[in-house]
Parts: C-alpha cells; sequence; structure tokens
C-alpha cells in the first residue's frame, strides 16, 4: 500500500501544482467556442470506478488544459485547493461536481472527517451536481450537509452498443453456470472475494454446478487469501483468478460469464454492475448502498445490514441461495438486465445531460 506519510505529501504537492495551473489558466478563460472541459487533475485509467469514469468523460468531452470554460470535479479527485477554486468562483468559470462515494469509518482507516471536509468544498461551490445515485445524494445530505444549489440524480453509464450480449449464447458447458466477479480488489475488499467463495461453496455442497471467476487487479495478498480459502472450502478448480483487464478487454471478460455477483458494501454506483447488465448477467448483490437502484428486475437483491461502522455481507447461505435462483430464474433475468441498461444506462443519455448542463452554464444561465 505505500507509506501513507509520502502519499500524502505527493497528493499535497500535486494539489498545489493544480492550483497554480487554475490560476494561470484563469485569464484565458472565454465562454465562447463551445465546451471546453478541464477535469481537475483527476485522471483516467481502466482500473478503479473513479479513472474509468474519466476515460470516457475525456472521449465524449476532451480535455483542455488552458483555455477551458467548464471545470469538472469528482468526488473522489477533489485535488483542485481552495485557493483555486476560490478565484475560479471570482471570476466567474462554471464548475460540475460530481458525486460519488464519501468518507466514513467502515472502510477509510485515516481522518475521514477531514477527507470529506476536501470533498464538501467543491460540494458547495459547484453551480450544478450530479449525484450519482440516490443513495449518494442521501449520503452526501448526511456527511457534507445539504447544499442550497442545483443538482440531480445521473446514474453511471454504459455503452450498450459495446458492452452487449455475445452474438452466440455462452454455452452452459456441463450445465455449469460461470458467475463474475471483477473490479479492483485491495486487501480491505477481500471480504467480497471471501464472501463470494462461501457462497460458491455452499451452493456447490447443494449440487450446484457453478464456477466463480475473478477478472481485474486484486492485491497480492487479498490473491494468496483467496486460492487459500478456496483450497480450504475444497472448491479451488472452481475459483479462477484471470487477472486485470483494460476497458477495450471487459467486453469480452463480461461476455465469458453467465452472471455476476456484488457484495461490496454501500456501494454507490459501481460500473461494473452496469457492465453486467448491458451485457445481459443477471446480478446478485448485496442490497446495500446504491445498486438496488441499478439492478431492479435484472437480479436479486440479498438482505444485508447497513452501517457506517464496518462493511456487512448477506450470510453465506442466502448467497448460497441467491446463486441456485439466479441458476434457475436465468432467462428471465438476463433479459431483464440488458433491457433495463438500454433504457435507463446507455451512455448517449449521459452524453446529451452532460452536454446540456455544460452548454447551460457556459452560457451564463442559473
Amino acid at each position: 500500500m505505500g507509506n501513507p506519510n509520502v502519499k500524502g505529501i505527493i497528493r499535497w504537492g500535486w494539489s498545489f501544482v493544480l492550483g497554480l495551473h487554475a490560476l494561470a489558466a484563469i485569464p484565458f478563460f472565454s465562454r465562447k467556442g463551445g465546451i471546453r472541459v478541464f477535469y481537475g487533475g483527476a485522471r483516467a485509467g481502466d482500473v478503479g470506478g473513479p479513472l474509468v469514469k474519466v476515460k470516457r468523460l475525456r472521449a465524449l468531452f476532451p480535455e483542455r488544459f488552458w483555455g477551458y470554460n467548464v471545470v469538472y470535479v469528482l468526488s473522489n479527485a477533489p485535488y483542485l485547493p481552495g485557493f483555486a477554486l476560490a478565484l475560479l468562483k471570482l471570476r466567474g468559470v462554471p464548475m460540475v461536481h460530481n458525486q460519488n462515494g464519501l468518507f466514513y469509518p467502515g472502510w477509510y482507516t485515516g481522518d475521514w472527517r477531514m477527507q470529506n471536509r476536501r470533498m464538501a468544498r467543491t460540494y458547495h461551490q459547484a453551480d450544478h451536481v450530479f449525484y450519482q445515485s440516490e443513495f449518494c445524494k442521501r449520503s452526501a445530505d448526511q456527511f457534507l450537509g445539504e447544499r442550497s444549489g442545483p443538482g440531480e440524480i445521473l446514474y453511471n453509464a454504459v455503452d450498450t452498443s459495446v458492452f452487449h450480449p455475445p452474438a452466440k449464447p455462452l454455452e452452459w458447458e456441463e450445465g455449469t453456470c460461470r458467475f463474475l466477479l471483477t473490479g479492483k480488489i485491495d486487501d480491505h475488499l477481500f471480504y467480497r472475494i471471501e464472501s463470494s467463495i462461501r457462497g460458491l461453496a455452499h451452493a456447490r455442497a447443494k449440487g450446484m454446478a457453478v464456477i466463480l471467476e475473478i477478472a481485474g487487479w486484486v492485491a497480492p495478498g487479498a490473491e494468496a487469501h483467496t486460492k487459500a480459502l478456496a483450497q480450504e472450502l475444497g472448491v479451488g478448480e472452481y475459483v479462477v483468478l484471470t487477472g486485470p483487464y483494460t476497458q477495450e478487454q471487459a467486453p469480452s471478460v463480461y461476455q465469458g460469464a453467465h452472471a455476476y455477483i456484488m457484495t461490496k458494501h454501500n456501494d454507490p454506483c459501481p460500473n461494473t454492475v452496469l457492465e453486467a447488465l448491458s451485457t445481459g448477467l443477471p446480478v446478485l448483490y448485496s442490497d446495500s448502498g446504491g445498486v438496488a437502484e441499478l439492478v431492479g428486475d435484472g437480479g436479486i437483491g440479498l438482505e444485508c445490514q447497513h452501517s457506517w461502522d464496518e462493511p456487512h455481507v448477506p450470510s453465506t447461505a442466502a448467497i448460497g441461495q441467491g446463486i441456485a435462483d439466479i441458476v434457475a430464474g436465468h432467462e428471465g433475468f438476463s433479459a431483464a438486465a440488458r433491457r433495463r441498461a438500454v433504457e435507463k444506462f446507455d451512455i448517449r443519455h449521459w452524453e446529451r445531460r452532460h452536454s446540456e448542463i455544460f452548454s447551460h452554464l457556459i452560457d451564463g444561465k442559473t
């Protein structure tokens, strides 16, 4: 994980440099010339929801480091310092804030109150806020304080023309259902894998022919625990780690599975669930956070205790039964998953709504 003090110094340095850059760029601000977005230092990439989101945004609205006329800040990447935000506001540069998850003791071991204060700066100064789910809105009200400015729920999006069911339905080899788990799994998120493996073992003990495929970056410690637990429960040959993948490879990763499992606690609006739905994968999930808002009739939610103090997962028996129920109703769940993704989460609506708000703010309308 690295030295947290060193990381803090690097983060402070990056924030300071971004602040100076923002100030240097302010004289070039102009409302003319179409939409020109600066993402406030947020990075793009293939691993992790915020990185993927920035990658998709940049593809739709290329970043302008100079001559920008709107600033887009992600709650997970609040890098612009207070002095830069104040001067941007004074100059009248429109600011949009994308509100995802926040900090609380159940997952963040550092000073979560301080981190929320950093996040709240742009949250309250922004001209418009996109909340990624109703859960994100409720959480922000509780931890960041209710804001007075405009905002709306705008779920994450998926390109349904890229993430789609395979042309030829994936065969069920010897009647086996392949459940997929994806994402970036640090050591503190190992419980996602552990709960899924225990549920798999329970289902197999009941006679279900199921396999768990884990795709994405897994911390070395979590990977070692995964292999050890699978062997301990006698399901070593039915748990497969396939390693990291890029966004370009992601559609084929999802097309190689029959169903998706998500037991992360309080996940606000995971891209991975949208990618699974769009590929026609029924989703078995822990009913906490904002996942239920995404899945609807495209899967099964399992009862889970809510807490801000520690993560919780459904019982092993409930996960095992949920696996069996997904297999039994697979065809209906699959059709509903794909339909829901196309109707509610297609990236074209997401792009259009961003464009409308950007244009509205750049034109100086309130």
